[in-house]
């Protein structure tokens, strides 16, 4: 008689709310295992008795037993504590005691089964808008605390009926502890209101209310997973320029949610990496390349620019609504622009009202706001630019972080991380923090990350800006503080996205980051280990009138290139009187600060080309250079060095004076860019080269850097999991704190 085996297996990663439980369920009792399963704290815990072969075929065949959205980050294994059940049951979670550090899952789109049974009239789930299963569905927006189970989610409130907790308790059931399990006998319920909040419909009315007013071109508020979206047909040129106007969105592209892929195709290129994401569970928006023969979306959804950002319906009401539609809709977050997303409908109604006509909202609540996560692909990698709803909550490895760290993050596109189990978990999208409701947003995201993963916080990291209000607001933790350089904290984030040590040599190019000198940094060469930087390059300083203000006005930015260099060339975009006036200020150093930011240099040569002179959004200007530049090719400019500085001047003198059409100036700018940064790598003679910051959002520029630093010999590593803007800033925070070991 073989002697039976009993083990403990204590599982870490993402291994709640995707199905586990219930497939290490099925597996024990397929191999008559005995023992039980369930959450902790960490991830879950799985007691095993039987045969010892049995116990081995268990551990070999549940990986590729998992559903698709489960991650085992790691097992241990020890002795299993004394009187296993004599059958495998799964029990109830353990209580919550010290660092919760499971994976939390984000939201996930509708799987391939509910959608069968959202479409089959003899399902009792027919046309059900919150249709879900263990494989998709509300996870991150629902979750109040861990262990993710029923309780401990907005679900709370909805008590199954028999049928749906006969399912939930079914082990044969895909909705075997499905934690937001529903139907339209016990679950949420569509209401379809006026712009002052007065009930017009309910349940199947509603939805045939929404398509009716989208078809009239008006705008629909609905409420989704992480809030409320604008819908107006994305045909309706008349449409889009009326949510323009009450949004206040002047030229910033919206996003497209297209009814299929078949639909994609007909307006856009989407190759087999691009559709992978569309189709994939965390469904983000997609920037895609518009075809030069695609027709059907209105001028207005994206003025200027070649790309589209592209979605499928991510969720059973969205999947209802784009069927009845039949046509692509933009899809944009509901707010005034910067804002945070509404997610409640009183404050809808309240904040959303003079722009939506109507509201097509559910009785769900949401316990967190989630913007849609954006990218882009750049030489068929992922280039990560928003992460939210489907991408967020995320954490990357940060082994030696001491639970409770928390790093606070930057202005712009504000994230917030805290460190627990040896784990940085880096919070969705915040957003530009200038907005005091998203001020309040970034200090209810901190609560929640440190109260979610029940932490205490022992240390705050922040940037060295002293205004920033996220570095403000740090304050407030009553823990030790160290300021991070913001630049550094680019390139630490990106050493510990790739797993290196150092050292590396750091490009970090951006709009704005305070300098450790006092000035404004953004075209940086840093030589960098996780712990400490020195820099050892930088563009040339010029000088930007009116510092804020210049970064809306690339018109600023050439007029400060140009006096820097001594030209005479007459700066474009301004009046005689205005000109004077900034001449002024420029030479008795008035509100004037100098800057080596790339960032900034983008925006100067958009201005002298025309392209750009006062942007209405973040980027503008140096998206529609990129643009501009498409794939064109063209020599580099020449350029010089002053010192340890790049001058760009015989650059700018060439591009003034070359009389090339702007497409090609566009083009051999992207160029020069890269050869500087080849030259800079020659001198320092570091393998390992980092590219980080919002200036890598440029496919042109990253795709160009990659390959030539990798044709002149250099390994160069970039971000694919974590943005390159200032989202991924607090990553960085947590890893150079981290690294310092000052606890």
């Amino acid at each position: 008689m073989t002697e039976e085996q009993a083990i403990l297996l204590r599982m870490r990663g993402r291994v709640q709310g995707v199905g586990f439980r219930p497939v290490v369920f099925r597996l024990a009792h397929e191999l008559n295992l005995h023992g039980w399963v369930r959450n902790d704290t960490a991830g879950a815990e799985v007691a095993l008795g039987g045969a010892p072969a049995a116990i081995a075929r268990f551990r070999a065949e549940l990986p590729g037993r998992l559903p698709a959205a489960a991650d085992i980050q790691g097992v241990e294994e020890s002795p299993a504590p004394a009187g296993l059940p004599a059958t495998f049951e799964i029990r109830l979670s353990t209580e919550p005691t010290g660092a919760r550090v499971a994976g939390i899952l984000p939201d996930l789109a509708t799987c391939p089964d509910c959608l069968r049974e959202l479409y089959n009239p003899r399902d009792r789930r027919y046309r059900y808008p919150f249709i879900n299963c263990t494989h998709c569905g509300p996870r991150f927006s629902i979750i109040r605390q861990l262990p993710y189970d029923r309780a401990n989610t907005t679900m709370h409130r909805f008590r199954m009926c028999p049928d749906c907790d006969a399912e939930y308790r079914d082990p044969a059931n895909r909705r075997f502890h499905a934690q937001p399990n529903a139907c339209p006998v016990c679950g949420p319920s569509l209401t379809w209101t006026a712009a002052d909040g007065r009930l017009l419909a309910v349940r199947d009315e509603t939805l045939a209310a929404a398509v009716a007013a989208v078809r009239r071109g008006l705008i629909v508020a609905v409420k989704g997973l992480g809030g409320f979206h604008l819908l107006v047909d994305a045909r309706d040129g008349a449409a889009v320029r009326r949510l323009r106007e009450r949004k206040q969105r002047d030229e910033k592209p919206f996003a497209v949610l297209f009814p299929t892929l078949k639909a994609i195709h007909e307006t856009c290129d989407a190759a087999t990496p691009e559709i992978h994401w569309l189709k994939s569970a965390a469904a983000p928006i997609v920037l895609l390349h518009r075809r030069a023969d695609g027709d059907g979306l209105a001028p207005e959804v994206a003025p200027g620019l070649p790309w589209i950002g592209a979605m499928l319906p991510y969720t059973p009401l969205h999947h209802l609504l784009l069927h009845e539609l039949g046509f692509p809709v933009v899809a944009t977050s509901g707010n005034l622009t910067d804002e945070p997303i509404c997610t409640d409908f009183d404050e809808a109604v309240a904040r959303l009202g003079g722009i939506a006509d109507f509201f097509l909202t559910h009785d769900r609540p949401i316990a967190r706001p989630m913007d849609d996560s954006v990218m882009a692909l750049c030489d068929g990698e992922p280039l990560m630019m928003r992460r939210g709803r489907g991408l967020a909550p995320y954490s990357l490895p940060l082994p030696g972080a001491p639970d409770g760290l928390v790093a606070a993050g930057a202005q712009m596109k504000s994230t917030v991380a805290v460190t627990a189990g040896g784990n940085a978990v880096m919070s969705p999208h915040i957003g530009d923090l200038d907005h005091e409701g998203a001020a309040r947003l970034w200090k209810s995201a901190v609560d929640d990350l440190i109260g979610l993963h029940g932490l205490t916080p022992v240390a705050v990291a922040v940037d060295r800006h002293p205004e920033y209000v996220a570095t403000r607001g740090a304050v407030d933790l009553c823990v030790p503080m160290k300021r991070v350089q913001h630049h550094h904290a680019h390139i630490a984030a990106c050493m510990a996205e790739n797993r290196l040590a150092g050292p590396v040599l750091g490009i970090a190019w951006d709009g704005t980051g305070f300098g450790m000198d006092g000035t404004i940094w953004g075209g940086e060469f840093l030589v960098c280990t996780r712990a400490e930087f020195r820099r050892t390059a930088w563009l040339r300083p010029f000088p930007l009138a009116g510092s804020d203000a210049a970064a809306r006005e690339p018109r600023r930015a050439a007029l400060g290139v140009l006096r820097e260099m001594g030209s005479d060339h007459p700066p474009p975009g301004w009046r005689p009187g205005e000109l004077e006036v900034l001449n002024r200020m420029l030479a008795e150093r008035l509100n004037v600060v100098r800057t080596s930011s790339a960032g900034r240099l983008f925006d100067a040569v958009a201005s002298l080309l025309g392209v750009c002179q006062i942007m209405s959004h973040e980027g503008q200007a140096a998206m529609r250079l990129e643009a501009l530049a498409g794939e064109g090719g063209g020599a580099p400019y020449p350029f010089g060095w002053i010192g340890k500085a790049l001058d760009w001047a015989p650059m700018i003198n060439e591009l003034l004076t070359g009389g090339e059409v702007p497409s090609v100036v566009a083009a051999r700018f992207h160029a020069t860019l890269v050869e500087m940064m080849v030259a800079v790598a020659k001198r320092e003679q570091l393998a390992d080269v980092c590219l980080s910051g919002g200036c890598f959002q440029n496919r042109r520029l990253l795709s160009d850097a990659l390959r030539r630093l990798r044709e002149a010999g250099f390994t160069p590593w970039r971000h694919r999991q974590i943005p390159p803007n200032d989202a991924g800033i607090c990553l960085g925070q947590a890893v150079e704190k981290g690294a310092a070991k000052e606890f």
